[in-house]
């Protein structure tokens, strides 16, 4: 298996350009592909600004900074991934799109190219069924935000074969990441210990009658955690969070995972976290 080289990255959200800084950062040449030239160039601006702020916290010298950022396009077509050695896909988080993605990429890139998913809840063996070359595709589960989160998961489909995990584990690694590999199973290793836990939390809030401040307090002075469950649950997103536990209830029927009735109900009244500007919580 040749070197990777350069990095693809499809969706340029705030995990899809996490993921693309990171790679410029590790020296990879880069493209990052959004629907529309204006949002590519929008996130490569974010990415930028970011980089500034770490020049800014003498966490980077100017002259590194400068030179990640050159290592970084941006594109609004597909094809102009096809000679990537590594594609990874963070569009939204539904098996029908990321399998017609994966079928389109298979069509554009190279036979030995990687493509990876950063699905955090689906099945990385159905999304490579979608292709007809399933040992080249592999999960790299990024966690957000995607520079300051140490961990990758990287998740051996049914059909994976041992190269490609071994490769996506070299490029996390690279990253400065440290690498767990698992094999695919609903939720991988965080989520399927962490999703149930945190909907025990919600479920607390009511049956206990304790606020969200109290409820923080006690999973930080009590068990030791550094940040409240309700904090968490704000900072990864309501309706990230609804969705993921909804997609391991299907796969598992554990009544843990399914979402609490009044963190539904939040999602439903756009009570989305700190991206909407309250959750749990208020923000400025």
């Amino acid at each position: 298996m040749s070197e990777i080289r350069s990095i693809g990255v499809i969706g340029l959200g705030a995990m899809g350009a996490g993921i693309a800084q990171l790679a410029v950062e590790a020296g990879y040449d880069t493209i990052g592909r959004e629907v529309s030239v204006d949002l590519g160039e929008a996130a490569a601006g974010r990415i930028g600004g970011f980089l500034t702020r770490k020049v800014e916290k003498g966490k980077l010298e100017q002259a590194d900074r400068d030179a990640a950022v050159a290592r970084l396009r941006v594109t609004d077509d597909l094809s102009d991934l096809a000679g990537c050695d590594l594609v990874v896909e963070a569009i939204v988080e539904a098996l029908e799109p990321k399998q017609e993605l994966f079928a389109e990429l298979e069509r554009l890139c190279r036979p030995d190219a990687i493509l990876a998913t950063n699905t955090s809840a689906l099945s990385v063996t159905e999304i490579a069924a979608a292709t007809t070359r399933p040992e080249r595709v592999v999960g790299m589960h990024f966690f957000n935000p995607a520079p300051l989160m140490p961990l990758v998961e990287v998740v051996q489909a049914e059909l994976t074969s041992p190269e490609t995990v071994d490769a996506a584990a070299a490029v996390g690694e690279k990253l400065g990441k440290v690498v767990v590999r698992c094999f695919d199973t609903p939720g991988f290793v965080v989520n399927r210990v962490l999703i149930p836990l945190l909907n025990d939390c919600i479920r607390v809030l009511d049956e206990a009658r304790v606020t969200p401040e109290a409820l923080d307090a006690a999973m930080r002075n009590g068990a030791g955690w550094p940040m409240g469950p309700c904090t968490l649950v704000d900072l990864v997103g309501i309706d990230v969070h609804v969705h993921a536990s909804e997609a391991l209830y299907e796969k598992l029927r554990e009544p843990r995972m399914a979402p609490p009735p009044r963190i539904v109900a939040m999602k439903n009244a756009g009570l989305l976290g700190r991206k909407s500007g309250r959750g749990f919580y208020s923000y400025d």
